[in-house]
């Protein structure tokens, strides 16, 4: 498939079917995450894979979004080792997060799994599950597997605002 029709017709999952994800596509998922570029190369990117039944209790309990996947990712960020900018000090971290999900999102679609980007979760059932330090810090959860047969996209799915209203060229 065309990356742009890769692009196009991904959605977010929000009913997925009970059909475990294969170890080796769950791997290829985490691969296309561990590829993805990050600012000067310095790869905070931390995933939690949460799969058993104990760490999807700690999912439900942070979040209702959670939508019964078979697996969830709960990515996360190294405070330690983002890239910080020399002239505004902002730091890398979450901007790289956000890379590695939207890779792992493209590659599972393209391997014929769902996934939802999750941003509305309360942090401390995963922070205290998963044991993260401080500096470990969750971005995004990212449930994943595959769509239940009536899964759809839902209704804003194609909705977007022309590139004129997004891009200026001077």
């Amino acid at each position: 498939m065309s990356f742009m029709k890769l692009a196009a017709e991904r959605y977010s999952v929000r009913k997925f079917s009970s059909q475990p994800v294969e170890p080796e596509k769950l791997a290829t998922v985490l691969e296309a995450g561990r590829l993805a570029p990050t600012a000067a190369n310095k790869q905070p990117q931390r995933i939690f894979v949460l799969q058993s039944e104990a760490a999807l209790a700690a999912v439900r309990e942070s979040t209702k979004c959670h939508f019964s996947a078979p697996v969830v990712l709960l990515i996360c960020y190294d405070e330690a080792k983002a890239w910080q900018n020399p002239f505004t000090g902002q730091f890398s971290g979450e901007v790289d997060a956000a890379i590695v999900t939207s890779h792992m999102m493209l590659a599972a679609a393209d391997l014929g799994l769902g996934t939802t980007w999750v941003g509305y979760f309360k942090p401390e059932p995963v922070i205290e599950f998963c044991k993260l330090p401080a500096e470990i810090k969750p971005v995004a959860m990212l449930p994943l597997g595959y769509p239940a047969a009536d899964a759809t996209p839902g209704p804003m799915h194609s909705s977007r605002e022309p590139l004129t209203a997004t891009v200026k060229h001077l």
